[in-house]
């Protein structure tokens, strides 16, 4: 099963936990300092959570498609290169609480995209990533 992601930073995560509980129906799926994330069955949405500046208005901070398995991220890998979209794969990376392989492209408006599988729990977060930048520049980024 795929579903879409949608990692949103926010300027009270507690706040935030509360109020999309409700909205889905449902509780955290992780939490972890400074980060949680929703399963949410119905529709199919893998929301993300992660703490921003006190106080912040929310922003969006990528989106990403979870697929349920390696070969189909190096599926789409090999199909967004061939569409001539600048592609970067990282393989067996930690982000998010989780051990991930995934690729990332940026839409024209520059928002970052991750194409990506969770292989495993982590407990550590990973690297903090600048996702709107140049995307030559997202090298080794994380999602949080």
């Amino acid at each position: 099963m795929s579903r879409i992601q949608l990692a949103l930073r926010v300027g009270d995560l507690e706040g935030s936990i509360s109020f999309y509980s409700k909205l889905f129906g449902a509780e955290p799926a992780k939490r972890r300092p400074g980060y949680a994330n929703f399963a949410v069955a119905d529709p199919p949405l893998k929301l993300v959570l992660l703490e921003g500046e006190p106080g912040q208005a929310t922003v969006m901070d990528h989106l990403g498609v979870e697929v349920d398995n390696t070969g189909t991220v190096h599926e789409a890998a090999e199909r967004l290169a061939a569409l001539g979209l600048f592609t970067e794969v990282e393989n067996d990376t930690t982000c998010c609480y989780a051990r991930q392989d995934k690729v990332w492209v940026h839409g024209p408006g520059r928002e970052p995209w991750e194409v990506y599988v969770v292989k495993a729990d982590s407990e550590t977060a990973g690297e903090s990533p600048n996702l709107l930048v140049e995307p030559s520049e997202t090298q080794g980024k994380c999602c949080n």
